[in-house]
């Protein structure tokens, strides 16, 4: 099974968030790993190939939502 790493920037006003509901829930089998910066955060999600892209692409929609 092939293995990715994918990069999510999530600002601010919305890391908190993400945080919290992925701290909540179980993620197996993505991993997924956290560096704040001032503007926000980058999320790292790592795992099979399939859902690392369908969770990027969710998260990419949900921090264009306002």
């Amino acid at each position: 099974m092939v293995q990715i790493t994918y990069v999510c920037f999530v600002p601010k006003t919305k890391r908190d968030r993400l945080r919290q509901v992925l701290e909540s829930e179980d993620t197996r089998p993505i991993q997924w790993a956290e560096k704040a910066s001032w503007g926000g955060s980058e999320f790292y999600f790592s795992g099979p190939s399939l859902l690392v892209r369908k969770t990027h692409s969710y998260i990419s929609w949900w921090v264009a939502q306002d």
